[in-house]
């Protein structure tokens, strides 16, 4: 890989060259600074006509701290700093992109092989860093787990954050390791198999530490806006390289094998060529036509044109996350009925439509606008949709960052963790979820103190009208405690009704790697349907095949069920459903052993008083 950052400090035979846009200013000077923060030196450089600045300054390197300063006054850090070791306010440090990487046989992973596990770095060990991660990656492997997607890493403000007020976009961040740990990270994931995907913000900045615009006014336009304020001017050609710069420098100097793009329905563009076509096809020529690379959405529209190709006027994408799989789970099983689950009713007929298409709201209209959202997308295979029961957002964007498993029973949360796992849509798990974890993960932040009194004051207010958090205590932001409640306790594991939880996950994941039906999931092979009031039958009947696997979910209440009673239920013909797994079963904590689960499908009826997901293979 010959790629290079075209902007920035990049260390070169014999010094270091510089480079920054600034077109506001008419003059930029490099300042370095010694080991105690004092100023060592003054370097102009040179004004280009399209607004940028360059220049070389022999005699240093690796390591060595810097600021720019505008027109003879304001000392900022460097936009496309590779490491900010004091705070997002201080010096940059050149980074050399050179590292030893020991991962030249690593492709990356097929879309039809990732199984995602989101994660929080630091929240998700005691120490809550790369390396400290890095202990953990067996464990992820064993559990089948074949994705790790990392949650935002450039630098913000203070010591804790969630990641999306990132305001050094391609500096990893000081309290979790900086470059090297997070490059050490990665090449580790790729010794065990597993590919990493991370998250990145490209709609909008943070509010504090984000000087871009001391460089230039056309950072951002007043003519759109975002929840976050002035949109990004993806017009401006030196702002779309900014950022697609950044998605190459995530794929060449981390050897990182795919993106998930934060909020692309706010990343507002109308250039001839959208930012984010752009941004995919300049990734993908970058990289040898051997490499896999996967760039996810997070997209609210429900809008196939994310997926699609730009000859059929698509952007590209490889994948987009579909939310509304998990409003109606929640919606039916935690009973959640406001704000955005409003449009959700959680009837098993509405769970089955989301599993045949997609997505829910495909073209109509929505209960509480009344406005039409999304599209239909008949020829857009299953793994190109990533499913999930919890993430960052639906955890953390409650008002106590409470988790789906304890506001329901673990009989239910198993049931729906296997309609997810054997669905044929890509699964995200969030931290924790495998065993059930207790710990929450609430909102979070270290700003300033005349910031955080704003952010604290706002997210009590965020909540005062949802009835379903009536006389709870939002946890303050700010406080340390929210930020150290919301770790993994790894410790929950020897606990049986953990333990019981993580054992069922491991079989699952066994059961999609192993089972042949599963491993390619097109959208002709699999149906799905209401069987009772919330009872779902997912089937794979793959064409001109006698293979069928059945996945019979019930959510809630009593199943009575004769499987030849409906089309979708009746095995193929001269067979029967043998039963391969049972979420009841007491290995997971149930309590109808698996051989009294099978006899009953031998004779025909799914029965169960509690909810429970059975797995039927059809045989001779």
């Amino acid at each position: 890989m010959n790629w290079q950052l075209p902007i920035g400090a990049n260390v070169e035979e014999g010094g270091v060259h510089f480079r920054v846009w600034a077109e506001a200013v008419r003059e930029v000077e490099a300042v370095l600074f010694g080991p105690e923060g004092q100023e060592i030196g003054s370097y102009p450089l040179q004004r280009h006509s399209d607004g940028h600045f360059e220049g070389f300054i022999e005699g240093i390197g690796d390591g060595a701290r810097y600021m720019y300063r505008l027109d003879g006054s304001k000392l900022r850090p460097d936009p496309a700093s590779r490491f900010q070791p004091e705070s997002v306010h201080g010096p940059s440090q050149v980074v050399s992109s050179a590292y030893n990487w020991q991962d030249d046989g690593w492709q990356g992973l097929p879309l039809e092989e990732m199984i995602i596990y989101e994660v929080h770095i630091g929240t998700a060990t005691p120490e809550g860093t790369f390396t400290s991660f890095i202990e953990k990656l067996d464990y992820l492997k064993s559990l089948g787990v074949t994705t790790i997607e990392i949650m935002p890493v450039g630098d913000f403000p203070g010591e804790r954050n969630w990641g999306y007020d990132g305001v050094s976009l391609y500096a990893p961040a000081r309290p979790y390791g900086g470059p090297q740990g997070f490059k050490r990270l990665v090449e580790a994931a790729h010794e065990r198999g597993l590919a990493v995907i991370l998250d990145v913000v490209y709609n909008h900045l943070g509010p504090d530490g984000n000087y871009l615009r001391d460089f230039s006014s056309h950072y951002y336009t007043q003519a759109k806006k975002t929840p976050w304020g002035d949109a990004l001017d993806y017009t401006a050609e030196a702002v779309r390289e900014f950022f697609i710069s950044n998605a190459l420098y995530w794929a060449h100097e981390y050897h990182l094998d795919g993106l998930r793009l934060d909020a692309t329905h706010a990343i507002l563009d109308d250039s001839p060529v959208h930012i984010l076509a752009e941004l995919v096809a300049r990734v993908r020529t970058s990289l040898p036509p051997t490499r896999q690379f996967v760039i996810f959405a997070e997209d609210e529209r429900n809008e196939v044109k994310v997926l699609l190709p730009p000859e059929e006027g698509g952007l590209g994408l490889d994948g987009v996350w579909a939310d509304d799989f998990h409003h109606e789970i929640r919606s039916n099983l935690a009973g959640d009925n406001e704000g955005y689950y409003a449009d959700y009713s959680g009837e098993a007929d509405e769970i089955a439509q989301t599993l045949n298409r997609g997505w829910f709201f495909a073209g109509q209209a929505s209960r509480v606008s009344g406005q039409k959202r999304g599209t239909q997308a008949p020829t857009t295979d299953p793994p190109h949709f990533v499913y999930t029961l919890q993430n960052h957002d639906q955890i953390g964007n409650r008002a106590v960052g409470d988790r789906l498993n304890q506001g329901i029973g673990l009989d239910a949360f198993r049931a729906a963790s296997a309609l997810l796992l054997l669905s044929p849509y890509t699964p995200l798990l969030f931290q924790g979820q495998e065993w059930a974890a207790s710990t929450p993960f609430a909102y979070f932040t270290d700003h300033n103190e005349e910031l955080g009194k704003l952010i604290t004051a706002g997210r009590t207010q965020e909540f005062a009208s949802f009835s379903g958090f009536q006389g709870l205590q939002v946890p303050d932001p700010q406080a340390f405690s929210t930020f150290q409640n919301s770790k993994l306790n790894w410790r929950e594991l020897e606990e049986p009704d953990h333990a019981h939880t993580l054992t069922l996950y491991h079989d699952l994941l066994a059961l999609r790697r192993n089972l042949p039906i599963l491993r390619h999931r097109r959208r002709q092979e699999v149906q799905s349907a209401a069987v009772d009031s919330d009872a779902i039958a997912l089937r794979y009947s793959p064409p001109g095949s006698l293979e069928s696997l059945l996945i019979l979910v019930n959510l809630k209440g009593t199943l009575d069920l004769a499987l030849s009673a409906q089309a979708i239920t009746t095995p193929p013909p001269n067979q029967t459903w043998q039963l391969l797994l049972s979420t009841d079963d007491p290995r997971y904590g149930g309590d109808i052993p698996l051989a009294q689960a099978r006899k009953g499908i031998e004779e025909g009826q799914a029965h169960s008083a509690t909810p429970v997901t059975y797995v039927l293979a059809a045989g001779a």
